[in-house]
């Protein structure tokens, strides 16, 4: 059983919110370098069976809407560079691993201070009722989302690779490059912090109604 409060549509084989279909061939273009028919054939599968994994992965860590796709690109620019020393049975945890980095130095450059400035502006928008734009889809991802954004970066990456897309703790602490009791204890604490989120959050919106109830 998920966690209080996290989304069904976020688990895996659910389509991921992309806005755009990936292209492989400009990919391939701006990878800059000599490939030969196979590495190009290993690739183009590699991008293919995991790009709206790695896509989803980078949101899911804090890499703000604007820079998802970028950062998507950057992730399988790192590995068509690296393809010829690539484990093709590890080729997922190789991406993983790399989305990691990329969604970390995103962070510090300051995705999350753009973030809430595109948040601030979106919650303004939504305040007039508009069925087709504001869904509850939209909302409880929103919510999710807010909820991960408070939780500590090495809590939030296992809890997102566990609940989120499915990812065994087996599986997980070599992708994570960790121990796999660390990554049980990592677990367990960030379903408690999500949880204890979770929790406040509903608080403080029933708090909000209440208000809302006695001013009218």
């Amino acid at each position: 059983m998920g966690p209080v409060g996290a989304p069904e549509h976020m688990k895996p084989g659910v389509a991921a919110e992309m806005p755009f279909e990936p292209d492989v061939a400009g990919l391939l273009t701006q990878a800059e370098r000599p490939m030969d028919q196979g590495s190009r054939a290993d690739l183009r599968t590699m991008f293919e069976e995991n790009y709206a994994f790695i896509w989803r992965i980078l949101r899911r860590f804090g890499v703000a809407p604007q820079n998802v796709d970028d950062s998507a690109q950057q992730v399988f620019l790192v590995a068509a560079r690296k393809i010829d020393v690539v484990d093709r049975a590890k080729a997922r945890s190789f991406l993983l691993g790399t989305a990691l980095r990329v969604a970390a130095e995103a962070r510090r450059a300051g995705a999350r201070a753009r973030e809430e400035v595109r948040e601030d502006l979106d919650l303004v928008a939504s305040a007039a009722p508009n069925p087709e734009q504001l869904t509850e889809k939209k909302r409880a991802l929103e919510r999710f989302d807010a909820l991960l954004d408070e939780m500590p970066f090495e809590l939030r990456a296992v809890f997102v690779l566990y609940e989120v897309e499915g990812m065994s703790t087996h599986d997980i602490a070599p992708a994570l490059g960790l121990p796999r009791g660390t990554v049980a204890s990592r677990l367990r604490r960030a379903r408690e912090e999500f949880d204890g989120l979770a929790k406040r959050a509903k608080a403080r919106a029933a708090s909000g109604l209440h208000r809302e109830g006695r001013a009218s």
